[in-house]
This record gives C-alpha cells, sequence and structure tokens, in this order.
C-alpha cells in the first residue's frame, strides 16, 4: 500500500529555502549549499539523463531506493512555477499534480512525465496521486508550505530529512507552524555520510 512520504533537504538550523524565491531564483539560490550531498552523486546526474557526479556511495544507493519507491509526485504551484523554465524533460518520470487554483490542461511532456494541475485541494490531489502510483508511494515534493498542509492535515507516514552542515540564517522554515500534537514521531534511520546526515522518521497519528 502506497505510503504519503517527502524527502527534503534542510540547514542545520531547519531553513528548507532561502529568501527572496521565485522562478528567477529557485530555493532562494540556497540550493547548491542544502543539496550538495546529491550533486556530488553518479546517481543523481543518471536521474536526470546526464553524466556528471564524483561519487557512487551510499547517498547514491539511498537516492537509487528513493526513486524507486516513488510512484507519484504532489506539488504546490510556487515549486513548480520555478521548475517549470528550466527543469530538464521528464524529469519527475511519473504523474505529478500540481496543487492551484489555475485551470490549466495536463502538460505532457515527452517520456513518461505528466503535470496535472489540481483546483480542490490536497484530498483530491491525494486521491489522483494514490491512482496513478500503482501501490507504489506519493511523495509530497514541495515547497515547505505544500508540506506543512499534508503534516497538519495528519496525512503523512514517513519523511526524511537531510541536514545540511550549514548555516542559512534565515529564509523559509521546513516545520513553521506544525500542529505539534498531530503525531509521534519515531527515529527509524540514522545514516551519516561526509556532507550531510539522513534521518528518517515515522508517524503515527495520534
Amino acid at each position: 500500500m502506497s505510503k504519503i512520504i517527502f524527502d527534503s533537504g534542510i540547514s542545520l538550523d531547519g531553513f528548507f529555502a532561502g529568501d527572496n524565491r521565485g522562478p528567477k531564483n529557485p530555493m532562494g539560490g540556497v540550493s547548491g549549499q542544502i543539496r550538495s550531498w546529491m550533486f556530488n552523486q553518479k546517481a543523481f546526474w543518471e536521474y536526470l539523463g546526464f553524466e556528471g557526479g564524483k561519487e557512487d556511495s551510499a547517498d547514491g544507493k539511498y537516492i537509487r531506493e528513493t526513486i524507486a519507491r516513488t510512484g507519484a509526485f504532489i506539488m504546490g504551484k510556487r515549486m513548480f512555477e520555478e521548475g517549470e523554465a528550466s527543469w530538464p524533460n521528464d524529469l519527475y518520470k511519473t504523474a505529478v499534480f500540481v496543487l492551484t487554483h489555475e485551470i490549466r490542461e495536463p502538460w505532457v511532456q515527452e517520456g513518461s512525465t505528466t503535470f496535472y494541475f489540481v483546483n480542490d485541494g490536497i484530498e483530491s490531489a491525494l486521491h489522483q496521486a494514490r491512482q496513478s502510483a500503482k501501490g507504489k508511494d506519493i511523495r509530497i515534493q514541495g515547497g515547505a508550505n505544500t508540506i506543512q498542509q499534508f503534516l497538519n492535515a495528519g496525512l503523512i507516514d514517513e519523511f526524511l530529512i537531510h541536514i545540511a552542515p550549514v548555516f542559512l540564517g534565515s529564509g523559509i522554515r521546513l516545520f513553521d507552524g506544525i500542529d505539534k500534537d498531530q503525531y509521534e514521531l519515531q527515529i527509524a534511520e540514522v545514516i551519516p555520510s561526509e556532507s550531510t546526515t539522513h534521518l528518517r522518521y515515522k508517524l503515527i497519528k495520534k
């Protein structure tokens, strides 16, 4: 059965993205600081369809496992708008459900990525993603506000955090406004590496 998950990098002081985030400044310009562990891995560039990366370590194995378990994505309009102009074709290789008030026909890319635009909320997006995922997991891709909505609705089963050894000082925090009484959290796995710390949590709804 599908799990509802998210998999996100944050800074050591808890920021998911930097200031002044927008289509001309994706992730507030901090992606290289938070996600450098990914960019070093051959698995990441293989997923994009490019050659690159200096390493094929346990971090790469982790990337491949996360890709393999994901059957559909959900994201917010803001994240979609940041990536629409620059993402390579067929980046997600599955269905992506975009939460938006904009009425728009599906964007069918070459390959297996199709973006569907959902106008009636997170429950509708989740229902459609479940049908598309065919038993694989549904990944809430972001941004932070979208992840917060799913957390506060009690819909997340598991999440994975990659803590980069960097202080940003300001930006968008991943866990702002979270209902702290929604879940019991269990640490399921801790995986250290040279450039990040991977943490896996299981969530049990109270």
